[in-house]
């Protein structure tokens, strides 16, 4: 279905050594494109990258990097280019969860923690990439992963929910400023996933049962399933699409 659509270029996926961002990652080098990735876990990153170059051949450039931190970013960034020649796509997809706790009991050293990853290093990533992006020239594409948080009210998660909306207004104001570079500028919003992040709430039965409930697909979604909406926001033929929020959800969020 996207082999060879992406056939030459190169995306670049924070957090994409498990989860959603390998399921993306997957369907991306199935497309044809090579893959950079960029993880905490230098085990994971190490992992990721056999499984992708041994089961779908593409090249595959792994790297430690916390995007709260400025430097770590634009050292990655530069090691990126320096491995892989380009970066054609940007996916900031790292994220933690935080605590479960009620708005007035969080402190604001775990907001900030929060902050400094889902938010502070969607925007470091984004900046570097746009960088890049309009000193080649060339055009691109960048992607902010967001939350269906951002969307509805979302209880004991006052932190996660307000950065996923953050990065939402940034992804508009990136696509505003950088349309002119032909830099396409979208969000991919997924639904609930199984995934390690979720691996606690997976284990009480009630609140999966009522998460599917709300849900009209009625389960979660597997990682691999955010693969072809990655492939269609990479997809350099899609030149007039920017500003959007692609919402892959089962449905939950109109529901």
């Amino acid at each position: 279905m996207f082999e060879g659509s992406l056939e030459g270029r190169v995306v670049l996926i924070t957090g994409g050594n498990a989860g959603i961002g390998l399921g993306m990652a997957k369907a991306l080098a199935a497309a044809g494109a090579d893959i950079a990735i960029w993880g905490t876990n230098s085990e994971r990153n190490d992992m990721a990258k056999l499984v992708l170059e041994e089961t779908l051949s593409c090249k595959v450039y792994a790297t430690t990097c916390n995007v709260a931190e400025e430097d770590q970013v634009d050292r990655a960034f530069t090691d990126t280019v320096g491995a892989l020649g380009r970066v054609d796509t940007v996916i900031a997809n790292a994220g933690v969860r935080g605590r479960l706790e009620q708005p007035w009991e969080v402190s604001l050293e775990e907001w900030r923690r929060v902050q400094a990853v889902n938010l502070d290093g969607v925007f470091l990533t984004l900046r570097a990439g746009a960088r890049h992006m309009v000193e080649r020239g060339e055009g691109g594409a960048l992607v902010v992963v967001s939350s269906t948080s951002a969307i509805h009210g979302a209880p004991t998660t006052v932190a996660y929910a307000t950065a996923k909306t953050g990065v939402l207004g940034l992804m508009r104001s990136f696509a505003v400023t950088l349309a002119r570079h032909q830099v396409r500028v979208n969000a991919l919003v997924p639904g609930w996933t199984d995934t390690e992040m979720l691996a606690d709430g997976k284990e009480n039965q009630r609140f999966v049962d009522n998460t599917i409930a709300r849900t009209p697909v009625r389960r979660w979604a597997d990682p691999s399933e955010y693969g072809p909406a990655a492939v269609f926001l990479a997809d350099p033929r899609h030149t007039f699409h920017t500003g959007d929020t692609v919402v892959v959800d089962g449905g939950y969020t109109i529901f």
